[in-house]
């Protein structure tokens, strides 16, 4: 129902009608939907910060209250105060609010000069539409970079599988030879054992048949050698024996000299029997350089005595010889798999000149990213000292890419390196979920 008012009544009601207006639109300019609550109309309006309690009609009105600036959000008044940008369509933001009004345009919806004389454009669309275009591209790098880091995964999982087989196989073939190894090596002391006793007798009966008149038997044992050749029994052997009774073998007409004769006994001028069968021994055995005068062949040995021996000895030094091939083998496919696990990255940087020279800017040292994000950096320290300076360091940036690529070195102060990788490793999925704003 409608009722007739007077002329003045109507005019009061307009005029309360335009105030509770301006009041309304006083207390919503520069404030964010989070801040709302604080400023709805009452009699009175408490600062933010709880300081003071002043009359609401004091909020906007262009003169600072609040210690806080809270009374002020919509006008220049307060040095402290903060105006918020709605920017429909685009990121909103606050701005100090001593640049409101200032002429110029600080929000892109230009609700910042709403009494000033600037004709400011409302750009928050256009501006909403190029970041969602940057967005939706960084989305499908990141995307694209997911799926290639994926697939390099995939990848180094069959890499490390086959290596792993591989690795079986060569433990195995590894452990088959050290088996063979360790039973020839007992066999060959089996029948050394066996030798030595062999030869034990064969000394004493060779002695035996030494101090019998009747016998013609050959010495073959260093024992019976060394008798032979010491012509005064003053048990040892001197350089003049060494000359009156052995030979060349080429030659066995030709003497030998005196330095020939010192160097068969290892470089002395007498030797006893121990020091014998390390130097002149050895050389009657091979029977390569010199002989016996009057005697064909050489002392025999006890390999070439046994051919179960010699055969055994060869066959030990033969699986010696594959178990060290299979070693190599060994740590080769180790250190392949090595460092497909660890990746060349962990390893050095290394600066190369055009000369061909080679300088280390550090080795891999740590992961250096924040909490939140640790993998994002690497460093690298203790490269090569620079010239009065100190030793070079690098600091490695990850960023998200699809290829692998260094992006940018720089050197921002003296033999300290800061350098850019891309590579899809470095995509993570928190960002793709993310997405794009809503309000885009």
């Amino acid at each position: 129902m409608f009722t007739n008012c007077s002329l003045g009544h109507c005019h009061i009601i307009i005029a309360v009608v335009l105030w509770s207006i301006c009041v309304d639109s006083r207390k919503i300019r520069g404030i964010s939907l989070s801040y709302k609550r604080f400023y709805r109309e009452r009699k009175s309006f408490l600062c933010i910060d709880g300081s003071k309690m002043i009359p609401f009609d004091q909020v906007n009105d262009d003169y600072c209250d609040c210690v806080d600036g809270s009374d002020e959000p919509g006008t220049a008044a307060c040095p402290n105060g903060r105006f918020y940008c709605t920017n429909l369509g685009y990121r909103s933001h606050y701005i100090p609010s001593s640049r409101v009004n200032d002429g110029i345009c600080d929000c892109c919806d230009a609700s910042d000069e709403y009494r000033s004389q600037t004709p400011c454009q409302n750009t928050c669309r256009n501006l909403g539409q190029r970041e969602r275009a940057e967005v939706e591209g960084q989305m499908r790098v990141l995307g694209e970079g997911l799926r290639l880091k994926q697939q390099l995964i995939e990848e180094g999982v069959l890499t490390w599988r086959e290596k792993q087989a591989q690795l079986r196989d060569l433990q195995r073939v590894s452990d088959d030879l050290q088996a063979q190894l360790d039973d020839l090596r007992k066999e060959e002391a089996r029948r050394k054992e066996e030798a030595d006793a062999l030869r034990e007798r064969e000394i004493g009966a060779r002695e035996t048949a030494d101090n019998s008149p009747t016998s013609h038997y050959r010495p073959e044992s260093p024992i019976s050698v060394f008798k032979e050749l010491d012509s005064n029994r003053d048990g040892s052997i001197t350089v003049d024996e060494v000359q009156a009774k052995l030979s060349p073998v080429q030659d066995e007409e030709h003497a030998l000299s005196e330095d020939e004769a010192v160097a068969l006994l290892g470089g002395a001028h007498r030797v006893d029997l121990s020091r014998f069968e390390e130097t002149l021994w050895t050389s009657l055995r091979t029977g390569d350089n010199v002989t016996i005068k009057g005697r064909h062949g050489v002392p025999g040995s006890l390999a070439d005595e046994d051919p179960n021996i010699k055969a055994a000895v060869s066959a030990a030094e033969k699986a010696a010889a594959d178990l060290k091939r299979v070693e190599d083998a060994y740590e080769t496919v180790y250190m392949e798999i090595r460092y497909i696990y660890e990746l060349c990255p962990f390893s050095q940087v290394t600066q190369k000149s055009a000369s061909g020279e080679v300088v280390s800017l550090g080795k891999w040292g740590s992961w250096a990213g924040s909490p939140e994000n640790q993998y994002c950096q690497m460093r690298y320290e203790s490269g090569e000292p620079c010239w009065q300076g100190p030793t070079r360091n690098t600091m490695v940036m990850l960023i998200c890419g699809t290829e692998t690529a260094l992006r940018s070195v720089k050197e921002p102060s003296k033999c300290q390196y800061v350098m850019e990788l891309q590579t899809p490793v470095s995509c993570q999925p928190a960002l793709r979920q993310r997405g794009i704003h809503s309000e885009l």
